[in-house]
């Protein structure tokens, strides 16, 4: 029966260096070893550790014969994850292309060496009577050297141990058993760069205290991390040239809806300014993306239009000065990318996500309940008002929809995920029908600068602007009325 457990493990050799009697792990098995290759790795930051605040890597690799050495950045992100690989024979110079890249992660400051480590390999693998593999540890002689005001080196061991197909719980019973008389356990640290630093610069993950039940700060702690690290990922897609606006937008849209639906478990001034600084930056990003989803969303309904009602060259002036639009700007975000508020907003996200100012207002299950039911309450009560004659309500409405679908996600873990989902699904719902609503709003004001300019352009006439114009107005009461019948 093959084993279910893990296929891969890496365990820490003990303080003395003791290794196991490797011909005692599978004696009835035939044992190969032979050395394997030694790599290298030049790790750079800031002296103040900025890119280590961000999760982030930036290193000089050569891996032996046969690979290619060259520079290596990783960035996390999810889907604005960045991983790039630069072949270059010079580890004493850093690709511009990578400067720029982590520019606004290290506030602009200089890139020094911050850790070397050599790794020597040899390779242990062990075989059944079919020839079959059955487990393969590597043994790992790490040299690391942390460069700091004094530089300090350490050495280790480490087993990296896989288990073959033909493996078995037997076999994978055997061969941990075989460590742990060795006095190998578990390795404590993600990487070889965490366990250099664990003694002078402990890793800066999100601030979430210890142990298993959920409690209100571990899952404020996981889901601020998450936004916050979709944010830095953003910035550096755009320094890249790349275009990371809408998912950007959503993460500082979810970060500012936690600060909202829990703002009594966070200091108020500094909630306050987080919050006002994260506004005024997704307000710019706003402007590009409104034009983004307007290019296409007129160019749609024009195709819809019979060909004798569109009078002029509608099509090509929607799509011509929207892109410009558009592109003005977007260069007006990439210059505040260089601004010293630009700066001190993201070093206090790097701030936030190991050191949140939090409170002492509760840290229970029931905390996070209750907000979730606030939000929900203000969430229906609004939808329900949305077809009111208020001109305001379908936008306060999607706003208290979007704060209360993102307190479920938060709280997922205590609600239960076939319930939570249930949930989601209905906000995300009316986002979509508000959404929908606020698209209709924007297109109505371009619409209306269009065919005011149409009626006074050579060769070009207001008709067409005007009848999206209509059509947009009639998708708009829709919505509201729409959104207003999923509240009940």
């Amino acid at each position: 029966m093959a084993s279910s457990a893990p296929a891969h493990t890496t365990y820490l050799a003990s303080s003395r260096g003791d290794l196991p009697r490797w011909q005692d792990i599978l004696p009835k098995a035939r044992h190969v070893e032979h050395p394997g290759p030694e790599r290298h790795s030049i790790y750079l930051d800031t002296d103040d550790r900025d890119l280590r605040h961000w999760d982030s890597i930036l290193r000089y690799r050569n891996p032996g014969p046969d690979d290619e050495p060259g520079w290596e950045l990783a960035v996390p992100g999810g889907t604005l994850g960045t991983e790039l690989h630069l072949a270059s024979t010079d580890s004493d110079l850093v690709p511009d292309e990578l400067t720029a890249a982590v520019a606004g992660l290290t506030g602009g400051r200089p890139l020094r060496r911050s850790v070397t480590l050599g790794i020597g390999e040899h390779r242990h693998e062990w075989y059944d009577r079919k020839d079959r593999l059955l487990a393969q540890i590597i043994v790992e002689t790490v040299q690391a050297t942390v460069i700091g005001r004094a530089a300090t080196v350490e050495q280790w061991h480490q087993l990296d141990l896989d288990l073959g197909t033909a493996a078995t719980k037997k076999h994978r019973t055997a061969v941990t058993a075989a460590l742990a008389r060795a006095g190998a356990a578990p390795a404590p640290h993600r990487s070889e760069l965490e366990h250099a630093l664990a003694a002078t610069d402990p890793a800066p993950g999100p601030h979430t205290p210890t142990g298993k039940a959920p409690t209100a700060r571990r899952m404020l702690g996981a889901y601020l991390d998450a936004q916050i690290e979709a944010i830095g990922a953003g910035d550096v897609w755009l320094r890249r040239g790349l275009d990371p606006i809408h998912p950007t937008r959503v993460g500082i849209r979810r970060l500012r809806s936690t600060l909202r639906v829990w703002q009594d478990l966070f200091e108020p001034a500094q909630r306050t300014w987080l919050d006002s600084e994260l506004s005024w930056y997704s307000g710019l990003l706003g402007h590009v993306r409104d034009r983004q989803v307007q290019r296409a969303r007129l160019a749609a309904a024009l195709e819809t239009l019979p060909p004798e009602v569109v009078m002029g060259p509608v099509a090509s002036r929607l799509d011509t000065d929207l892109l410009a639009d558009e592109r003005r700007h977007l260069d007006e975000v990439l210059r505040a990318l260089d601004s010293d508020r630009y700066r001190m907003l993201l070093a206090a996200l790097a701030r936030w996500r190991t050191q949140p100012p939090l409170t002492d207002h509760g840290d229970g299950a029931r905390v996070i309940e209750k907000a979730v039911r606030t939000a929900e309450r203000t969430a229906l009560s609004r939808v329900r008002a949305a077809a009111d004659e208020d001109e305001a309500a379908p936008s306060r409405a999607r706003k208290a929809a979007e704060r209360a679908r993102y307190a479920v996600e938060l709280a997922a873990p205590l609600l239960g995920r076939t319930r939570a989902k249930r949930k989601i699904a209905r906000y995300t719902n009316i986002q979509q029908v508000l959404g929908e609503h606020r698209d209709s709003a924007v297109a109505t004001d371009l619409l209306r600068e269009f065919g005011a300019r149409a009626g006074t352009t050579p060769g070009e006439n207001g008709f067409t602007f005007g009848l999206l114009y209509g059509l947009e107005l009639q998708a708009a009461e829709r919505a509201r009325r729409h959104a207003a019948d999923l509240a009940t």
